[in-house]
């Protein structure tokens, strides 16, 4: 049976060691912007001059000092350098490190760690805006961990094959969406989808007709039509703000896209007075800035008036996700020439233009597709699963509660 030592978090693990990195060199930096809310993985960096800032290396554990970010789980294990790479970050992070006492993916954990979370919250300084941990204060703290790096592993091991597992599904599930934005690209904007022939039309020279609506040419047989005629589409209505509830009580609520997250939504408000409702696997479209951002439903619920709620009339759910995320790129592009949109009203949402193709082609990249689809919504839910089985050993497995045979 492993033996727990009492310890200081000082004497455990090592903080901001000394690295260096010369003013004025290109090095590699890593904003809070690029770490997720309680995720592994640190979401790309940048290459600009050194000026200043806390440097670590692969196998650091980096994490958020300041308010709201350390409430928010901002921390991350740093594993995307290069050999011998020391890369710097955002004034805000601590760097942790092990030493001889300890592992450093343990340290990752026990930092991610409801214990150590209300620890350095409770050294927190300053107004209450903008608070931070006051690190000596931190370092101070009285810590129990076992007392060998092999019990330490062992308990990390556990934690990370439910990382590994998420993580792997994350990639999985990238890589299928974006495969199927490419065959819909290929398909419905560049028009190459398959002839007769099985070969690519437009490119085969397939018979193109100008569209005065649209200002440019069209497949042959293809029509314009607006989104209403064929989506149901349902705008959010904002049920009573007494309602509003982070107990699980009523149905889950989302106002707009603030709890968008990928694909699918995290729950975390309900409402027991719901007005206007969502079902499962309807697109979910913020109508307000940020406008056209978008999530799938993954049950049924409600909607405030941020939202609507969009479905196919057709069955052909897969064509209307690509063409709703094709419908962002152009809100997209107009907000980046400067063309802002406060909100999307009813009538422009329901006169959205778009070229419908012949019922086959929609049939055939719908069968090609929709299982694509399928394949995201059913690993987005085991990582739900694996998530909440993560969250529920982690503080266990950190203060003994659960052991490792």
């Amino acid at each position: 049976m492993s033996k727990w030592e009492q310890t200081s978090v000082g004497d455990f693990i090592d903080f901001n060691p000394p690295e260096s990195i010369p003013k004025g060199i290109i090095a590699r930096k890593i904003g809070m912007d690029k770490l997720g809310t309680f995720q592994r993985k640190i979401n790309g960096s940048e290459l600009v001059e050194y000026s200043a800032g806390p440097k670590f290396r692969n196998g650091d554990t980096i994490v958020a000092k300041i308010t709201p970010c350390l409430e928010n789980g901002k921390t991350a294990y740093v594993d995307i350098l290069e050999d011998e790479e020391v890369a710097y970050g955002s004034s805000e992070f601590i760097v942790l490190r092990k030493n001889e006492n300890s592992d450093s993916k343990f340290i990752y954990y026990l930092a991610r760690s409801p214990w150590f979370r209300e620890r350095a919250i409770s050294c927190m300084e300053g107004t209450s805006g903008r608070k931070r941990v006051n690190e000596g204060a931190l370092r101070r703290q009285e810590i129990l961990a076992p007392s060998t790096k092999i019990e330490q592993q062992k308990i990390a091991a556990v934690l990370s094959v439910l990382d590994d597992k998420i993580e792997l599904n994350n990639k999985i599930n990238d890589n299928l969406e974006k495969q199927a934005k490419l065959l819909y690209d290929y398909w419905f904007v560049q028009f190459d989808f398959p002839d007769g022939n099985g070969k690519p039309y437009k490119s085969s020279g397939g018979k193109m007709i100008w569209n005065d609506v649209l200002k440019r040419e069209i497949p042959e047989g293809w029509e314009v039509k607006s989104l209403c005629e064929i989506a149901n589409i349902t705008m959010g209505q904002s049920p009573s703000g007494e309602s509003y509830n982070e107990n699980k009580e009523g149905i889950i609520f989302f106002q707009g896209s603030t709890d968008f997250g990928w694909r699918f939504p995290e729950n975390r408000v309900y409402t027991t007075l719901p007005t206007r409702f969502a079902y499962e696997d309807d697109i979910l479209l913020s109508v307000r800035a940020p406008i056209g951002t978008m999530n799938l439903a993954l049950s049924n619920c409600c909607i405030g008036r941020g939202l609507a709620a969009i479905n196919s009339k057709d069955n052909l759910g897969s064509f209307l996700i690509y063409q709703m995320n094709y419908f962002k790129k152009k809100f997209d592009y107009l907000n980046s020439v400067g063309t802002t949109f406060g909100s999307l009203t009813k009538d422009e949402l329901y006169n959205l233009e778009l070229v419908y193709p012949q019922k086959n082609i929609l049939q055939k990249f719908e069968y090609k597709v929709q299982s694509f689809d399928k394949a995201i919504k059913n690993k987005t839910v085991q990582n739900q699963e694996l998530t909440q089985l993560r969250d529920w050993l982690l503080p266990m497995l950190m203060n003994g509660q659960i052991k490792v045979e």
